[in-house]
């Protein structure tokens, strides 16, 4: 699958602060560690709508993951699926009397404007699931054969689902207790009152073909994937085991990271499947999560039809921490304005104050679990101090510019 456009990212003189970032598994803020190469999967869209705030705030925090990552002279091994084939694509398009495949292909694409337009620099995979589909079997049937995975006794759909004890480690990346994990399984795609299936959690691998649903020719039977066990092929094919950040929205801790990790770990007996979990909250409006059910959600793409800026509407959604639960509301953007305007006026001077502090404590405040509040108001005090009393380094507002181009992504 196509990936979009790169958004060229200045190079910052001065030294970089490696990242700090919490992990949903420890319940810490804990130092990353990469290589030469730094891993990231981050879990894609389900396209059967266009790209809500909510979206463009988890983006936006694995952007910032990857700009400082970049920062620190690691290449950035940046892997991120899409969901093209699921329950939820096939009941919208059902209602909507649409074609799946051309809904998947309509709502990817605007997707990647989206991202284009909000700078959000690229992966380097881009994946379908509907192109994944043999090495997803693949996997699947590796499970079947150790025994990690097994078919419900239904002559009519034997579905293959998963052992969730197979590991003996289940739940160490949500750390929720048994009651969570139940409510969530079944308000987030599970099926727990499937007859046949050996534990009320079990997750399907494979289902098997059923009327009016698109299915694939394999050696488990004709069907399609299980929603969890796209991500644990795709990362392991092209990251391999005890890569650095796995990342996705709060909503996605459980079931489908803690799923993913679990089938990765039966697959490879290597532990853990990613050395951090790290999730973005959610984003709510007039106080309720913002989501396609309650139909409560702000588009970017309608932002901009309406001519606001994808720089300010970056600069709202970074004003919070990436994993606070936060509300998106007019005045939000209208603060995100006036700062975009404020920093722009700053950037255009022809001398400031010296900019290397201000710049020391962006990247420190990255550094530290994306701390981007502390971040804008550093850089919102350097801007002020500017725009009043001026300076005599001609350097300074293109090194303001620059910094706040590559590490925040937002251009002046």
């Amino acid at each position: 699958m196509q990936t979009w456009s790169p958004t060229p990212v200045p190079r910052v003189a001065g030294e970089p602060r490696p990242l700090r970032l919490f992990d949903t598994s420890a319940g810490q803020v804990r130092p990353t560690a990469p290589g030469d190469t730094a891993g990231l999967y981050v879990c894609g869209i389900t396209p059967y709508d266009a790209t809500h705030l909510g979206h463009a705030a988890t983006y936006l925090a694995f952007d910032l993951i990857h700009r400082v990552w970049l920062d620190n002279g690691h290449r950035v091994h940046y892997v991120q699926n899409v969901t093209d084939v699921d329950d939820p694509l096939l009941e919208r398009a059902e209602r909507d009397q649409d074609d799946w495949q051309v809904l998947a292909m309509r709502e990817t694409a605007l997707f990647r404007e989206d991202m284009v337009a909000l700078r959000v620099l690229p992966p380097r995979e881009y994946v379908g699931v509907v192109e994944a589909i043999p090495e997803v079997v693949e996997a699947i049937a590796k499970l079947l054969t150790d025994g990690a995975a097994y078919r419900v006794d239904d002559p009519e759909h034997p579905d293959v689902y998963f052992d969730h004890t197979a590991t003996g480690r289940f739940g160490y990346e949500s750390n929720y207790d048994a009651a969570t994990m139940a409510r969530f399984f079944a308000e987030r795609g599970g099926d727990p009152d499937r007859p046949g299936k050996r534990h009320p959690l079990d997750a399907v691998l494979w289902r098997t073909a059923r009327p009016g649903e698109p299915a694939w020719p394999s050696e488990l039977g004709a069907g399609r994937p299980g929603w969890h066990i796209e991500c644990s092929a795709i990362a392991l094919n092209r990251l391999g085991a005890g890569f650095d950040v796995q990342g996705g929205g709060s909503d996605l801790i459980f079931p489908h990271h803690e799923f993913s990790a679990a089938h990765a770990e039966a697959l490879t007996g290597e532990h853990p499947f990613a050395r951090h979990y790290a999730h973005a909250g959610m984003i709510g409006l007039d106080g309720e999560k913002m989501s396609k059910s309650r139909g409560n959600l702000v588009f970017v793409s309608k932002l901009r039809a309406q001519n606001v800026d994808p720089n300010a509407v970056r600069l709202a959604l970074l004003s919070g921490h990436y994993r606070a639960d936060r509300a998106w509301t007019e005045s939000l953007l209208t603060q995100a304005r006036e700062r975009l305007a404020t920093w722009r006026r700053a950037a255009e001077l022809d001398a400031a104050p010296p900019a290397d502090d201000v710049v020391a404590r962006l990247r420190d405040h990255l550094g530290d679990d994306l701390d981007t509040p502390r971040a804008l108001a550093a850089l919102d005090a350097w801007a002020a101090q500017a725009l009043s009393t001026g300076g005599t380094d001609q350097g300074a507002p293109r090194r303001f510019r620059d910094a706040v181009d590559a590490l925040l992504g937002v251009e002046l």
